[in-house]
């Protein structure tokens, strides 16, 4: 279910209209050559969550948003756009449910050559769906 939710994620971040104008490139890992903004899935985890009658497992995702700029401002905007859009992911998926999506934390980071990095980690129940 781990595989299935990330790509499910990206689909739906990569289908937003806001978002999908305002990154380069909205992908699963880091991708090799993008000039920022750009988005990507910096790390998953999972462990078991399952029910008695159904397969289940709580999913820690990382997602990492990359930017270029002098303002701090510029990418909260573009983070909170991500945050919305990750927090609307529908409950209904292809071979499973969410359950719920709960935000975790998040930290901001200016980075050498005038970039700036935010990392966002949710915690996303799943459940099997048959």
């Amino acid at each position: 279910m781990e595989t299935a939710l990330r790509k499910a994620l990206v689909d739906w971040l990569a289908d937003d209209p806001l978002l999908s104008v305002a990154l380069n490139t909205i992908t699963e890992e880091a991708p090799a050559r993008t000039a920022p903004p750009w988005l990507g899935i910096a790390a998953s985890a999972s462990t078991d969550w399952s029910a008695k009658d159904r397969r289940g497992r709580e999913v820690r995702v990382a997602v990492e948003l990359h930017t270029r700029g002098d303002e701090p401002g510029e990418s909260g905007s573009l983070a909170a756009l991500v945050e919305d859009r990750i927090e609307s992911l529908p409950l209904a998926q292809d071979g499973f449910s969410v359950v719920t999506t709960t935000f975790l934390r998040a930290r901001s980071e200016q980075r050498a050559r005038n970039t700036r990095a935010v990392l966002m980690e949710y915690r996303f129940r799943l459940l099997e769906t048959a």
